[in-house]
C-alpha cells in the first residue's frame, strides 16, 4: 500500500460512513473505491505541461484551472480548498451508480440517512452488481426506481476532490458547469435537503459558467462559449418550467384520496405518456443548445420524474432572486450560504 493511501485510507473510510450509511460492506466498498481515487490523483500543471496528453485535454484542464479560479476569486465561491486541482483517471465511463425510489402513488423519495448529508434521495453504488440487486430489492417492496450512472460527485470538501476523467468527454463550457456545480456544494451544503442542494447546484453551475465565459478576460459577450453558456442556461430554464408544470398536474391526481390504486396508477402512467410526447413535440425543439434527450429516453415512473425534480426545481425563481445584487455575485453567493441554513425550508429565501 502506498504512503497516501496508508496514511488516509482510515480518514477515507470514515468519510465513507459519513456519507454512505452503516451497513459495512457497503462502507468498505465505497472506502477502498475513494482510496483508490485518492492515490490516482494527478496535479492538473502536471498533466498541462505532459507532451503525451493530446492538446484538447490540455485545453480543457486549463479551461477547468482557470474556472475555478475566477469562481474563487471573482464570484465569491467559499470552501473550494485545493478540490479540481487534480486529476482522477478512471478507468471506466462510469465513476458509480446512483439508485433512486420513490412511492408509486405520491411523489415522495424513498430517503436513506446517513450521519453527515442527512437524509437524501439518493444512493451511490461502485458495483453493478450490487446496484441491481438494491433496485431488484426495492422494486419488489412496490418501490418504483431510477438506477443511473455518474461521471462526478462532491465529498462536500472533506477531501479535494479530483477532475474525473469521465468527465473530459464533455464539451468545454458542459464541462466548467459541471465543475462549478460540484463546487456550489462545497459551498453550500444543507443536510436532508436533496431537491434544493442540487437544484441550487444545477442553478449556481449555469451562472457563474455564464459569467465565466462572458466576463473574464478573453471572453465576452461575442464569443461562442459565451453564447452557449447563455443558451444552455435559457434551456434549463424552459426544462425547469416544464418540470414544475408536471409536477403541479401530478400532485393534483394524487390528492385524490378517493381513486383505488389501480385507477390512480393507470391516471398516471396516462399523464406520463402525454408528458413524454409533449417533451419531444413542444420542448425538445425549441431548446437552443442542450437536448436533454435522456428526458424522452428514459420511461417516466415517480422515481425518474423526482430525480429529475430534484435538478430543476424553481430555477426561474432562483434567478429572480440572483438579479436582485445587480451584478454583485460574490454577495449574492454569501448571502445565500448565511440565509439559506436559517431556514427551516431553504427554498424560503426565494420569497424574499
Amino acid at each position: 500500500m502506498s504512503g497516501v493511501a496508508g496514511g488516509r485510507l482510515g480518514w477515507v473510510l470514515l468519510v465513507a460512513l459519513a456519507i454512505a450509511g452503516c451497513n459495512p460492506v457497503y462502507v468498505g466498498r465505497a472506502g477502498w473505491a475513494q482510496a483508490q481515487i485518492l492515490t490516482s490523483r494527478v496535479p492538473l500543471t502536471q498533466v498541462m505541461v505532459d507532451e503525451e496528453v493530446d492538446p484538447e485535454t490540455r485545453a480543457k484542464l486549463r479551461l477547468v484551472r482557470d474556472a475555478r479560479a475566477f469562481a474563487v476569486a471573482e464570484l465569491g465561491f467559499r470552501n473550494a480548498g485545493d478540490s479540481y486541482t487534480t486529476l482522477a483517471p478512471l478507468q471506466s465511463d462510469t465513476l458509480a451508480l446512483v439508485l433512486s425510489a420513490a412511492y408509486q402513488d405520491r411523489l415522495a423519495f424513498r430517503t436513506w440517512w446517513f450521519p453527515v448529508a442527512g437524509r437524501v434521495p439518493y444512493r451511490a453504488y461502485f458495483s453493478r452488481g450490487a446496484a441491481e440487486r438494491a433496485r431488484d430489492a426495492l422494486e419488489e417492496e412496490g418501490y418504483d426506481t431510477y438506477l443511473r450512472p455518474t461521471a462526478a460527485f462532491s465529498t462536500l470538501g472533506w477531501f479535494a476532490d479530483p477532475l474525473y476523467s469521465t468527465l473530459l468527454r464533455l464539451d468545454e463550457v458542459a464541462l466548467v458547469e459541471t465543475v462549478l456545480h460540484e463546487l456550489a456544494h462545497n459551498h453550500l451544503y444543507l443536510p436532508g435537503h436533496g431537491r434544493f442542494n442540487e437544484s441550487y447546484a444545477t442553478f449556481i453551475g449555469h451562472v457563474a459558467s455564464v459569467e465565466f465565459f462572458c466576463g473574464r478576460p478573453g471572453g465576452g459577450d461575442d464569443t461562442v462559449k459565451c453564447t452557449r453558456a447563455r443558451e444552455r442556461w435559457a434551456d434549463a430554464r424552459r426544462v425547469s418550467r416544464y418540470v414544475g408544470e408536471l409536477e403541479a398536474r401530478l400532485r393534483e391526481l394524487y390528492a385524490q384520496e378517493a381513486l383505488e390504486l389501480e385507477e390512480l396508477l393507470s391516471r398516471r402512467e396516462r399523464i406520463y405518456a402525454e408528458a413524454r410526447t409533449e417533451f419531444v413535440t413542444d420542448i425538445q425543439p425549441v431548446l437552443r443548445a442542450s437536448s436533454y434527450a435522456y428526458f424522452a429516453a428514459e420511461p417516466l415512473n415517480n422515481a425518474t420524474f423526482l430525480a429529475r425534480v430534484l435538478y430543476f426545481d424553481r430555477l426561474d425563481e432562483f434567478d429572480r432572486l440572483r438579479r436582485e445584487w445587480e451584478g454583485d455575485f460574490a454577495s449574492f453567493m454569501d448571502w445565500t450560504r448565511e440565509e439559506a441554513p436559517r431556514r427551516n425550508d431553504p427554498f424560503d429565501i426565494l420569497g424574499d
